[in-house]
């Protein structure tokens, strides 16, 4: 197997020293389309489908090229559905290495797993392929600070996909609560609620014949394959994932700084646990964390595995100012007064998605990608650029810190880096495979 520091050399001298499998017709592809940017869409499974709708609807400007995912099952699947949307067959590819070896590839999206997102977005602005990377932007808060630095250092662009910064509604309500619409805004209240089923005690078993299981772990140390990781449940283990906080949290904690106009925070707190069923889930289903600044504070709540909602809705934000109080979320606001009498309200429409779609085919995201497109081919500024959208990540990556460690973490407010606790600070990054760690 190459390895990535093989790789990166490769890449250095310009060489072909990896088996590219570049066929005669993907170069026939290219011909008469350099209006358009050639995108590979790497990880193909759930939000990567959200990625090619997103493409389609800026068909004028871009084009699905290749394609790239570890399971071969996968990978037949999403060609034959790009081919019938996009109406060309993109080139599958196992080894995402060998896409960013193309030079005809301007720009990758990332849906992998989210041990995958920092490093592979490194290696690929060190390719000199612009990025659109899922949220989380990375695994833990060193891998984020990383990747900001690396896109600083080759000046590619990376948009993080955290869609709600492109929805004109919510774009539009930010402006306002700026703008004084509920005086000075001091907090701001988070929640997402769902009804996930348990995911069992897993067996060790035979990797499937589909599933390269080497590829798929990549940076992460090596572990032996059981039957209840994939295709999702990765989300519910440390080696890969990083719990709901992350998978969904990242969203409205984002929209809830923005609206406050704050970075990191002086302090965070968390407590969590695994309530609903005892199982493999190696996070917690339920959590209640808090940031706290000098004159403002976030919540957040988190509800794996029960639906009860909130002002009607099973996510969003409630921001509350000295003169009133906003509740947004991805279908619309609401604004209230002082004594909770709504004042007015804007309904989106029905294109915005609940959180039990897994894959997220939203207005918001094809403008999310409109957004990234128009940066690329026009220098527009990005609605999420990663140094911005890191912020949140890192917030939610502590309280997931505040929870192993059990107790509050004080912040450094400049880069969220914990004051005082080596301990704390011994979670700030992660052990890697031998050769994957990523690098400048």
């Amino acid at each position: 197997m190459i390895t990535r520091r093989q790789f990166i050399d490769a890449l250095a001298v310009g060489t072909a020293g990896l088996a590219i499998n570049s066929t005669a017709k993907s170069y026939a592809q290219i011909l008469g389309s350099n209006s358009r940017l050639n995108f590979a869409v790497i990880g193909l499974n759930g939000r990567a489908y959200a990625h090619l709708s997103a493409l389609k609807a800026n068909k004028a400007n871009a084009r699905i090229s290749h394609v790239c995912d570890v399971e071969s099952n996968i990978l037949k699947k999403y060609v034959d559905s790009a081919t019938q949307m996009m109406g060309e067959e993109p080139v599958g590819e196992k080894d995402f290495r060998n896409v960013l070896a193309m030079k005809e590839i301007d720009a990758i999206t990332i849906a992998t797993p989210d041990h995958w997102h920092a490093p592979m977005a490194i290696l690929g602005v060190q390719a000199g392929k612009n990025v659109y990377v899922e949220k989380p932007c990375s695994h833990n808060p060193a891998e984020g600070a990383l990747l900001v630095e690396a896109q600083k250092k080759y000046g590619k662009l990376v948009q993080m996909g955290s869609q709600q910064r492109s929805s004109p509604h919510t774009i539009e309500i930010v402006e306002k609560i700026h703008a004084g619409l509920i005086g000075r805004a001091y907090f701001a209240k988070t929640w997402y609620s769902n009804v996930r089923k348990s995911i069992g005690y897993g067996k060790v078993v035979p990797v499937p014949a589909t599933l390269d299981w080497d590829l798929f772990q990549g940076p992460a140390p090596r572990q032996e394959y059981k039957d209840n990781v994939q295709p999702y449940n990765w989300h519910w283990f440390k080696t890969w994932g990083t719990g709901e906080s992350l998978n969904n949290g990242t969203h409205e904690v984002d929209v809830a700084r923005w609206a406050l106009g704050v970075g990191y925070p002086n302090s965070v707190t968390s407590t969590a646990g695994r309530y609903q069923f005892k199982d493999d889930w190696q996070f917690y289903d339920t959590m209640v964390t808090s940031f706290a600044y000098d004159d403002a504070m976030i919540s957040w709540e988190g509800k794996s595995c029960n639906g009860m909602k909130y002002f009607n809705r099973d996510r969003g934000v409630e921001v509350m100012g000295t003169t009133g109080a906003v509740i947004v979320d991805r279908d619309g606001y609401e604004v209230y007064d002082l004594k909770g009498r709504k004042l007015s309200e804007y309904k989106a429409g029905t294109s915005a998605t609940s959180s039990a779609d897994l894959v997220g085919r939203d207005s918001m995201t094809d403008a999310h990608f409109a957004n990234f497109i128009a940066g690329i081919q026009k220098g527009e500024k990005l609605h999420q650029p990663v140094a911005q959208g890191n912020v949140a990540v890192t917030m939610l990556q502590l309280s997931n810190i505040a929870w192993e460690v059990n107790r509050e973490l004080r912040l450094d407010a400049a880069d969220g880096k914990v004051l005082a606790d080596p301990a704390a600070m011994k979670l700030w990054g992660r052990e890697y495979e031998k050769g994957w760690a990523p690098h400048l």
